[in-house]
């Protein structure tokens, strides 16, 4: 079972597509651009179409979807952990 998208080996959060992630859980992940499989383990519960950390990432941190900046951190983020409105904000504003 696929229970997140990376779009690009690059990015650094992924989508969940499953109901039911909940902390604890190794996910299996497919790279959409390589056509590989990943994995991390869920260390929060995290809804179905929310972000999952793929890496480690700090304070003021780029956060990398599609291949493309979408923001920045604004609360460190674990690996594994929801990624959301809470920890990462536009750098439009």
């Amino acid at each position: 079972m696929i229970h997140f998208v990376q779009h690009d080996a690059k990015d650094s959060v992924a989508v969940v597509v499953v109901e039911g992630v909940k902390a604890g859980m190794d996910l299996k992940g497919w790279i959409m651009d390589e056509d590989r499989m990943t994995s991390v383990k869920a260390t929060q519960d995290i809804p179905i179409g929310h972000k999952v950390a793929l890496r480690d990432m700090a304070t003021g941190d780029t956060v990398w979807k599609y291949a493309v900046d979408i923001g920045k951190v604004v609360a460190p983020i674990r690996a594994g952990e929801h990624a959301h409105v809470h920890n990462i904000k536009t750098k439009r504003w």
